[in-house]
Formats: structure tokens, C-alpha cells, sequence
């Protein structure tokens, strides 16, 4: 549905974009990552055809963006940061004025736009001024522009800033929906709201592509330590000392204590199973073994590890 070939754009001496590459696929919610002045947000704007290429091509559904611009962007919608609205007027005038614009038949229409507003859930508010709308509302009607014209693919960027946790979760599972018809991107900083929603994701850093994983699979991009954490009825400070003297435990730390109950935080070298080993030491002390996890890294740590900026002993859970 997507594809990016080796996609450059210089400003001057400065590179923003260097030589980045990958495709997105039908029907695929794509997670597209990257820390401040990573270029991510100059590849958005590429891709929606806001600015042009230094070199390279972006291809929506085989159009070509910059030598057939009506076509491809025909096929996208897009939700900009702050969406462009207009809060004069009602939410009916707004969406068939973007209907307009974007020159959507008018036999059509109607009927197209009652099923956006079921989609994004705002039937209820249609006839409102959109300035008196809350802010998970106008970023709802944010969404229905960006279907007007039904097309076939979605790029979201930031589509839940500045909302409420119930906000997020109600914007979250639009989302959801929309992904069983559409292939979307969806630029995001909240990390959590990626994992909960994307199939892949992609992480740019200083213009390069820095990785490219299925959510399922990126916890093998980390090489430095495995943590666990253990829930142990004995003498904390014992029983830390004890367990540093494990092979391949590379540290062991209290993060709770009550009682006699402590909960320690172990961290090993990756790749080492020690749970056998904890296990017997905590027995040949008499020290019961209450609960034992595995603390699988993070999307955020993950994201920090790949772009330079982690040391994994100084991560908390």
C-alpha cells in the first residue's frame, strides 16, 4: 500500500532525512517512532506531500507522491497534530466543507456522512459549534476529516495530545476500528499507546532507520540484561547478598519491603536463565520464595536502547 524508497531531504549542509526505506502493508496500523529532531516529522510531511523529496520516492498504492500528487493523495487522510478546524462552525458544516474541498461526490455524501460520524462516534454532537466541543471531541472530528472521501490509507500524528486517560482510551479504540479498513500511521510519543495499538513499528534517529520489528518480536532487539524480580518472606538485606553472589546476576536491589516481605529487583546477563539457582539459595536459607517474574523490557526501553540514550542498570520498573 506504502512503499518508501531510499528517501532523502537535505536542508543545505543539514540532513534530515538519510536514505530511509520501508514499505507499509494493507490494512497494517504501523507505529512510526522517533525522538526529537530525528527527521520523523519531515518524513510525515513527505509522505502526506506537504514538502518534497531532496531524492527518493514515496509510492501510496503504486501514485508516485510528488509526479502524481492528485491520485496519491487522493488516498490518504490525515490527522495533523493540531487539527485544522474551524470553530465557527458546526460539526455537519465543517465535515461537508472538507467534503467540498476534497470534491466528494455529492451522491455519495450523505450517506458517507452518517457512517463517520458512527465511526468516530460524534452523531450525538453533529449540530454543535465545534468551539464548544471538549477536547477529545474536536480530536474525534479531527479524525472524521481526515476520512472524508473514504481513503484507503490514514496517517495519524499525535492524535491523543492533551487528552484525559478516558479520552485516550476512546480515541485509542477509533483507532482500533478504523485499522480493520484502513492501513494507518500513527506517529505517537506515549509509547504505551503504541504497543496497545500498533502491528510494527518503525524507530528513526538522526535520520536513519534504527529499527524495524513487529511489536511481538522487538523485545529480542535488547542485548544487555534480562530482569527479574522476586517476592521473598526473609531478611532483605540477606537475602540481597545472597543473591549477588549468584553466576550472572549482575545486580540485586530492594524496591519494596513490608515486614518481612521484600521485593527485589534482579538484573542478569542476557541470554542466563538463574531462577534455579535463586530458587536454591532461597531454600538452603529457609527464605520462601513468594512470587517470581520475569520483567520483560518495555516498549519505552526499547526505544531508548536502539537510539543511543539507555543504560539498563539505571532503568526502574
Amino acid at each position: 500500500m506504502i512503499e518508501i524508497q531510499n528517501l532523502v531531504k537535505r536542508y543545505g549542509e543539514i540532513e534530515a532525512v538519510n536514505d530511509i526505506s520501508f514499505q507499509v502493508r494493507n490494512g497494517e496500523i504501523l507505529g512510526f517512532l522517533g525522538p526529537n529532531g530525528a527527521g520523523k516529522s519531515t518524513t510525515m510531511n513527505i509522505l502526506t506531500g506537504y514538502i518534497s523529496a531532496t531524492s527518493g520516492h514515496v509510492l501510496i498504492d503504486q501514485y508516485d507522491i510528488l509526479e502524481q500528487p492528485q491520485l496519491a493523495k487522493k488516498q490518504i487522510g490525515y490527522l495533523p497534530e493540531n487539527p485544522p478546524l474551524y470553530f465557527d462552525m458546526t460539526v455537519r458544516e465543517y465535515l461537508n466543507f472538507i467534503a467540498d474541498l476534497k470534491n466528494v461526490d455529492k451522491k455519495i455524501w450523505r450517506s458517507q456522512l452518517t457512517e463517520i460520524l458512527r465511526l468516530v462516534r460524534i452523531t450525538d454532537v453533529a449540530h454543535r459549534l465545534i468551539k464548544n466541543l471538549s477536547k477529545g471531541y474536536k480530536q474525534r472530528v479531527g479524525i472524521a476529516q481526515a476520512l472524508v472521501g473514504n481513503p484507503d490509507v490514514l496517517i495519524l500524528d499525535e492524535p491523543t495530545v492533551g487528552l484525559d486517560p478516558k479520552q485516550i482510551i476512546d480515541i485509542r479504540n477509533t483507532i482500533k476500528e478504523l485499522g480493520k479498513n484502513h492501513t494507518i500511521i500513527l506517529s505517537s510519543h506515549i509509547l504505551p499507546e503504541v504497543s496497545a495499538i500498533c502491528d510494527r513499528v518503525i524507530i528513526i534517529n538522526h535520520g536513519h532507520l534504527v529499527a524495524e520489528e513487529d511489536i511481538d518480536r522487538l523485545n529480542s532487539r535488547v542485548e544487555d540484561v534480562k530482569n527479574l524480580q522476586l517476592l521473598v518472606e526473609g531478611p532483605a538485606r540477606a537475602v540481597v547478598q545472597k543473591l549477588r553472589l549468584i553466576p550472572n546476576v549482575i545486580d540485586a536491589a530492594v524496591t519494596r519491603e513490608s515486614g518481612s516481605i521484600a521485593t527485589i529487583r534482579l538484573e542478569c546477563a542476557q541470554g542466563k536463565d538463574i531462577r534455579r539457582q535463586a530458587f536454591y539459595e532461597m531454600a538452603r536459607n529457609s527464605w520462601p520464595i513468594l512470587e517470581m517474574k520475569s520483567l520483560d523490557p518495555t516498549l519505552e526501553d526499547i526505544f531508548l536502547q536502539v537510539t543511543g540514550n539507555v543504560d539498563y542498570r539505571s532503568v526502574k520498573q
